[in-house]
């Protein structure tokens, strides 16, 4: 069994706490990524499972044994850094068995280990190379693959396809992810790419501020966002917000308005909101309608600043009345050029509501169009 369990840890370095009192369970086999802006902790708390860095308190256990002060190498895991850290006077073969031979691994066990992780990540031809002689990513592969031969209980992943450029990092999307198919080894993987998260996760931590926002699934987060922070980090591109305010509450009836007079009321069984908050009405892009139908609830008025067009779809971004920024999402077989004026409808089914604190409003039952 290979379950990682975080039991309020907490990192400071000196005076400033980076990792604020974090719980969290990885089930044993699990694929969970974390995921956060710049300097939200997510590679610390990796390091910290690692042994890389020491928790300030709190405790980490993997495999139901508290490790939180164990060596690294004593722990049953193996790291995958951003750099292949590779040493450049041996071959593909000496450096992924390098590890094994450090601590006394007979030479025939060494050769089985290193044949079998070579055959796992197709690098038997390249055995004999030099890292000179490597692409990118079959350097990357090389230093997975001198994580495999430890036979470890736990791979953790420290951003592992940052250097590459697009196309291989696509390709070393699916090596990683039929990784973990063919060994079944709990896997954790930390990247400030959303799309790496989203393809790979079995679970998804999102960080921010040293914090957890939200656990769950890809598509938990995406439909199913608890606050406004995950909601606009999840999706790309990024979910669109829309100021509105509370002009009613009458019962179980919540009415709000949108900057343009238009109004809404939801049904709900239970809101904190009170008359004039201030709320954020979300929409994703590719949730935004050009056509009108019978299910349409809101129609926006934009105004396309730039086009974009990808070949299989076009992205427009331009302005609802004073709001910039406001992305659609729309197939490419659709004629919108820079500086067309269009409207746009939005389904009720579509729609996310977040209070004044950011905290999503998931309660209610049924959106209805308010004609006043």
């Amino acid at each position: 069994m290979a379950a990682i369990s975080l039991n309020n840890v907490v990192k400071r370095f000196g005076d400033i706490e980076i990792i604020h009192g974090v719980d969290l369970e990885i089930q044993d086999g699990e694929f969970t990524v974390f995921v956060g802006p710049s300097g939200c902790g997510k590679s610390t708390l990796l390091r910290l499972i690692a042994g890389l860095e020491d928790i300030t308190s709190g405790e980490i256990s993997i495999g139901n044994v508290d490790v939180s002060h164990v060596e690294p190498a004593d722990r049953g895991v193996a790291m995958v850094f951003q750099s292949y850290a590779l040493y450049p006077h041996m071959t593909v073969e000496e450096n992924m068995g390098f590890g094994l031979k450090m601590v006394g691994v007979d030479k025939s066990e060494i050769k089985k280990q290193v044949d079998y992780a070579s055959n796992i990540l197709q690098l038997g031809p390249f055995l004999s190379r030099k890292p000179k002689d490597l692409s990118g990513g079959q350097r990357q592969r090389v230093a997975i693959g001198r994580a495999i031969v430890r036979d470890p209980e736990v791979f953790l992943f420290d951003e592992p396809l940052s250097n590459l450029d697009a196309e291989l990092r696509v390709e070393m999307r699916l090596q990683i992810a039929s990784l973990h198919s063919q060994l079944g080894n709990t896997m954790v993987y930390v990247t400030h790419d959303q799309v790496e998260a989203m393809t790979l996760a079995d679970r998804i931590v999102i960080l921010r501020d040293g914090a957890v926002e939200q656990v769950g699934s890809p598509l938990d987060l995406y439909y199913k966002p608890d606050n406004e922070f995950v909601a606009g980090f999840i999706g790309s591109p990024k979910m669109n917000f829309i100021e509105v305010e509370v002009v009613k509450v009458d019962g179980l009836n919540l009415s709000i308005e949108l900057p343009d007079q238009q109004r809404i009321t939801i049904q709900t069984n239970v809101s904190n909101c009170q008359l004039g908050e201030k709320l954020k009405l979300g929409i994703r892009p590719e949730h935004i309608q050009l056509t009108k139908s019978e299910s349409s609830l809101l129609m926006l008025d934009f105004h396309a600043d730039n086009v974009e067009r990808l070949g299989n779809s076009t992205y427009l971004f331009g302005h609802y009345l004073s709001q910039a920024n406001f992305t659609v999402h729309i197939p490419a077989d659709h004629q919108v050029v820079k500086g067309d004026d269009m409207n746009l409808f939005l389904e009720g089914s579509n729609l996310h509501l977040f209070n004044s604190q950011g905290l999503s409003i998931r309660d209610y039952s049924t959106i209805l169009r308010d004609n006043k």
